[in-house]
């Protein structure tokens, strides 16, 4: 039976060690609550760091370490301080994260830190495979182990993952600024599905996958040469109940009963009867924006003076990585700015802002979200914000006005707010002032769909749908009509091939038998090629042609003295047994002067782009354009072409990443099909990896093995992955 594998920078248990004994208990919130539909019982294992370093482990607890973390499904991946150092401190928290959250300024580019990264992540992938099966599910979360998904990938090649960014993550413009941004994006690409809070991360990455590594995406897939990789948004919710129900216990608490903030509140509220309290809680992280929202808030109120002594902001700053530098600089400029504000402002009644930089038991968190009348979270940049989703879990009576910056994941799914830019104090004192002056039944008109909302998506629903997606993807070939080559069918084929007397081979060149150059001129074939080209050519039995969208002048080049058969242009050419290229077709070329100053403009307008004359048709190449801007500009110049034409016998055909204009009665189809009738053949081979040969592939007789090569939409009987898998097929061939 299969399992599902969680892995984790942390595990979500927490151990304590004291006094030589051990302690181990399972941790509240965030994603261990998420996961808890996912990892229970024995179908589960989560791997990740205990939380105590090697150093701070004594030897002789190790095995009680263990012991106690299998009690939880747990298993740990052991780190030191040097690597957690390089790890997560160095690469994860001062280059991924602020370059993740766009602030450049403090992203640091060490190669150190780098290093560090890749060893642990392998350290994880090492764990991952030594610890599961070849069915299990795997589910990888988060910045600290973006590399883990492809190491896992290169050594169980059929392995089910998934990958899940917590973060947001970055537009390409600031991606590429990374000077390792191809290993990250193909550490991720190793998933077979990769999950982000929003749509914009989500269009983000693939924009990176298209422009940095040139792959093909359509719609919210992925191509590579052997797989599909799916890319979807999956919006985290909350524990919507844990909350809700937290609330309605707290509001239940009489006298001796309730918290001393609880009190404190209640007090303040007796003493100044009509003043609104507003609640702003974050990480202390330069990315939450605490230090725009407390200048913001001194703006405020002094735009709009007849508020003051009316309302109160209060502000729980969670401490976070305080030994990082950037975080003691933030530190110390919202202490003095708390500091100068209240001395500035403050009255002998009252004070403006009550500060807290600690951490609150969850109880007095319920306290502080059921006693705010507002809700005030400005991120700067934030993956999704679940305390937004928190404070209206706890509305018991659906009052409350929740204020949201725009930058923030949870944005999306709470239109019903009122968002904010967190950059713009004018907007922010406006919305201020409407949140504190909405009546009760606009703020529960309001309230009322967001809490519907919230609990229909909850955390456990997000967990489930990306699970529920992942496990579709195990069965995700069958969205194909072509049936994946495989061992038995490659045994059946060269049984049939073994057994025939006469076969046809039909092998296109570029994409097939070699890989996309920047420079089509550059890809020329190698030695193997050679050799193998040469072995079927001269194999009894086998008529051997290769068939290409080339012109006759480079194949003449590199395979006439060869003598091999050779239809190029698209079947406007032939060649037979070394002799000189002859006309297959009759084709018309007058057309030409006519498209050619039309390509040349979009040549102009297409830094990259260039044509490529051949004898009797056009091809405009984009290969090297920016992927977005170059498939905009063929949209826009298919649509020029095709009213250019009308009913001439032109066509254009769009192939990868190339236009190409021809005389209509030529393809690839048609040629193939007047090859096959000049003689008896017993076994036909076909395959290419473009869309011009599917003319190929539809024309051909339903006897013959067509083969497509990569994952795509095609008329081919079967598929490979690659040119690799292509030579291994055809050097079969020749053992025979």
């Amino acid at each position: 039976m299969s399992k599902t594998i969680i892995i984790s920078n942390r595990l979500p248990v927490q151990l304590q060690i004291s006094e030589g004994g051990l302690t181990a208990k399972p941790s509240v919130g965030g994603l261990a609550t998420g996961m808890k539909s996912v990892h229970h019982g024995g179908e589960s294992l989560w791997i990740g760091w205990s939380g105590l370093t090697e150093e701070d482990t004594p030897v002789e607890l190790i095995p009680e370490i263990d012991r106690a973390l299998a009690a939880h499904s747990c298993a740990q991946v052991p780190l030191n301080n040097t690597e957690m150092e390089g790890f997560y401190f160095g690469f994860s928290n001062r280059t991924i994260w602020p370059l993740f959250h766009y602030f450049l300024e403090y992203t640091e580019f060490e190669l150190e830190f780098w290093n560090i990264y890749k060893s642990v992540n392998q350290k994880f992938a090492d764990a991952i495979l030594e610890k599961t099966k070849d069915h299990d599910i795997i589910w990888v979360h988060d910045y600290q182990l973006m590399l883990v998904p492809q190491m896992v990938r290169e050594k169980r090649p059929d392995a089910t993952i998934g990958f899940f960014l917590h973060i947001p993550f970055p537009s390409y413009e600031i991606f590429r600024t990374l000077p390792w941004r191809e290993e990250v994006l193909q550490g991720l690409l190793g998933a077979d599905l990769i999950g982000f809070h929003t749509y914009d991360y989500e269009r983000h990455f693939l924009s990176s996958a298209r422009r940095l590594l040139g792959l093909e995406v359509s719609f919210n897939d992925i191509y590579l040469q052997n797989r599909v990789i799916k890319v979807d948004s999956f919006p985290m919710g909350i524990d919507y109940e844990k909350f809700h129900n937290a609330a309605k216990a707290s509001y239940a608490l009489t006298g001796k009963e309730r918290t001393d903030l609880q009190k404190k509140m209640d007090d303040h509220k007796i003493s100044a009867p009509g003043t609104k309290l507003i609640v702003s809680i974050d990480r202390l992280d330069y990315s939450k924006g605490i230090a725009k929202r407390i200048n913001a808030f001194e703006y405020f109120l002094n735009k709009y003076p007849e508020y003051k002594e009316k309302v109160r902001l209060i502000i729980l700053a969670v401490p976070s990585r305080s030994n990082v530098p950037q975080y003691k600089l933030l530190k110390r400029e919202i202490d003095e700015l708390v500091g100068r504000i209240n001395g500035e402002l403050s009255t002998v009644n009252w004070t403006p802002i009550w500060y807290f930089y600690r951490s609150l038991p969850f109880e007095s968190l319920i306290d502080l979200y059921t006693s705010c009348d507002i809700a005030w979270l400005t991120p700067l940049r934030d993956g999704m914000n679940l305390v937004a989703k928190e404070y209206i879990a706890t509305r018991i009576d659906k009052t409350g006005v929740l204020i949201l910056s725009e930058m923030a994941g949870s944005a999306y799914e709470m239109n019903e707010a009122l968002l904010i830019n967190p950059n713009n104090f004018e907007q922010q004192a406006d919305t201020l002032k409407t949140a504190i002056e909405m009546p009760k039944e606009q703020q529960m008109a309001r309230n009322i769909f967001l809490q519907n909302r919230l609990r229909r998506y909850n955390v456990e629903v997000w967990a489930n749908e990306f699970m529920n997606s992942l496990k579709a993807k195990q069965n995700g070939e069958a969205t194909f009509v072509s049936q994946k080559w495989s061992p038995a069918i490659q045994d059946n084929i060269i049984n049939q091939y073994k057994t025939a007397k006469k076969r046809l081979l039909f092998l296109d060149y570029d994409g097939t038998l070699v890989g996309f150059h920047k420079d089509p001129q550059k890809a020329a074939p190698d030695k193997e090629l050679y050799n193998l080209l040469d072995t079927l050519h001269r194999q009894k039995g086998t008529t051997l042609f290769l068939i290409s969208g080339r012109d006759k002048e480079t194949f003449a080049k590199w395979f006439l003295n060869k003598k091999y058969n050779m239809i190029v242009e698209h079947g406007v050419w032939i060649s037979r047994k070394g002799e000189t290229f002859k006309l297959l077709e009759k084709v018309k070329k007058e057309w030409m002067e006519k498209i050619t100053p039309v390509l040349e403009s979009f040549v102009d307008r297409t830094p990259g782009s260039f044509i490529e004359e051949k004898n009797y048709s056009l091809a405009w190449h984009y290969r090297n354009t920016d992927p977005d801007f170059g498939e905009k500009r063929a949209t826009e110049l298919n649509t020029v072409l095709t009213s250019l034409i009308g009913n001439d016998d032109i066509s254009v055909l769009n192939g990868n990443k190339v236009m190409e204009v021809k005389s209509s009665n030529v393809n690839k189809g048609r040629a193939a099909t007047r090859m096959l009738s000049e003689k008896e053949y017993d076994f036909v081979f076909s395959i290419g990896d473009d869309w011009t040969d599917e003319f190929m592939f539809q024309e051909l007789p339903s006897s013959a093995v067509t083969v497509k090569v990569g994952l795509k939409k095609t008329q081919a009987k079967y598929h490979v992955e690659g040119v690799s898998r292509v030579r291994e097929l055809l050097k079969s061939f020749t053992n025979i």
